[in-house]
């Protein structure tokens, strides 16, 4: 599970633009899917289609209390395993990968 360093919702999306747009917010997991396009980057789009990774996202605000603890700052990867949440990728891990989707969704696949 991916976990946006970003709320969602419409009033959620319009003050990440913001941020992201005057260089006060920042978020690696949402440049890497998304980049400036909010319907998605094509790269990952891309990626996703010949990847086997299944990678479900949600915004902070979507996730549960129990996500958000097992992450150590946000964005976060975190998968559940043996009934616990525990964080796969952290933000610096994270951030290695923008620019590269199918370098980041071979990861996941790694650590799977």
């Amino acid at each position: 599970m991916g976990i946006y360093d970003a709320d969602g919702g419409l009033s959620g999306e319009l003050r990440y633009a913001i941020g992201k747009v005057l260089g006060q917010g920042k978020c690696a997991l949402c440049d890497i899917t998304h980049g400036w396009n909010p319907m998605g980057s094509r790269s990952w789009k891309q990626a996703c289609e010949v990847s086997d990774v299944e990678l479900g996202l949600v915004h902070r605000n979507e996730a549960t209390a129990e996500q958000l603890a097992a992450a150590t700052g946000l964005p976060s990867i975190v998968r559940h395993h043996d009934g616990q949440w525990s964080e796969l990728l952290t933000t610096a891990e994270i951030a290695q990968y923008v620019g590269a989707p199918s370098q980041f969704l071979e990861r996941l696949d790694e650590l799977s």
